[in-house]
């Protein structure tokens, strides 16, 4: 597996959490071939966005030589130096992939890679990063945005993922799941799902959906309908709908084709099973209805997708 070179670029007053996210997602590990490096403009310490300072070794000339480079969320009373533009935009020129987190969007806007191009970042600066930056076609309401080599997130969890997205996109849904599970996060939010944005359903105490998809994601084989999962949970079909949107940004039936989308790309990566059995082994029924829905949700074939993790 050839070494693929992450550099995560900490600016001055990074966010803790959006920092810490990549490093976490993209350390070395047997099963993925990230070799992952905290780069800063000037290595030592560099101040974060509460106060404290980390430790940062690499300069940016090892980011010059990563194959993706990530920005991190950050103060933005902090302006990144034309030094750290100058490396952004080259390394997008030579083709190497560059992920913002949050709002180290701005950084990317400022340096042209979002130039004619959709991205997001959180939805409390998305209004200022379209003003400052008009030529940046900004998404105000998703996870994240995927523009092939640049690719940004809204904030804070959705940092993570479009952290797993991408090492689905590099390595294939059964160790993009893996490491989902390792870290506790959820396996897979596709980016267009809402940003959690001043929902008007209010908490409900001792209410919690957790269990019920847990139950679910264990039975995909067999027809799920809302009034199951309601049952399940012991709510009404009416409180269900509300919770699955306050808690996953997408509804129900949504969630659950995604769940089974993302079942058949770890069954499609096997290659053991025909795309028949995989799609009665989703509950999805017909192949004509797998086809449907994986190439609307993933952008491809099943038969192509496994042709491409078969050769990888």
């Amino acid at each position: 597996m050839a070494v693929h070179r992450v550099a995560v670029l900490a600016l001055h007053r990074v966010v803790p959490f959006d920092l810490g996210i990549p490093t976490l997602v993209f350390a070395q590990r047997p099963s993925t071939p990230y070799r992952m490096t905290l780069c800063a403009e000037n290595p030592g310490e560099v101040t974060t966005a509460t106060g404290f300072t980390v430790r940062v070794d690499g300069g940016l000339t090892v980011a010059r030589r990563a194959d993706t480079i990530i920005v991190p969320g950050y103060a933005l009373q902090s302006r990144p130096t034309q030094e750290v533009l100058s490396l952004l935009a080259r390394a997008h020129d030579r083709g190497k992939r560059i992920v913002s987190i949050c709002t180290g969007a701005f950084a990317l806007a400022a340096a042209g890679v979002l130039d004619g191009r959709q991205a997001t970042t959180h939805w409390r600066h998305a209004d200022r990063l379209a003003e400052e930056y008009p030529q940046v076609l900004v998404n105000r309401d998703v996870l994240y945005v995927d523009e092939g080599t640049v690719l940004t997130s809204a904030g804070v969890a959705a940092g993570i993922d479009l952290c797993l997205h991408i090492v689905r996109t590099d390595l294939g849904s059964r160790i993009a799941n893996d490491l989902a599970r390792d870290i506790i996060a959820a396996p897979h939010r596709s980016g267009g799902q809402s940003q959690f944005i001043q929902r008007i359903v209010p908490p409900e105490r001792g209410i919690s959906l957790a269990a019920t998809r847990a139950w679910a994601l264990s039975r995909l084989q067999r027809p799920l309908t809302v009034a199951d999962l309601a049952r399940h949970a012991g709510v009404s079909e009416r409180t269900l709908a509300r919770r699955f949107v306050a808690e996953t940004g997408m509804s129900a039936l949504q969630w659950l084709l995604a769940a089974r989308i993302d079942l058949a790309r770890e069954l499609l990566e096997r290659g053991d099973l025909s795309i028949e059995q995989i799609a009665d082994r989703c509950g999805i029924g017909t192949t004509a209805n797998l086809r449907t829905h994986f190439r609307r949700l993933v952008g491809t074939s099943p038969a192509d997708y496994r042709r491409t993790f078969a050769s990888a």
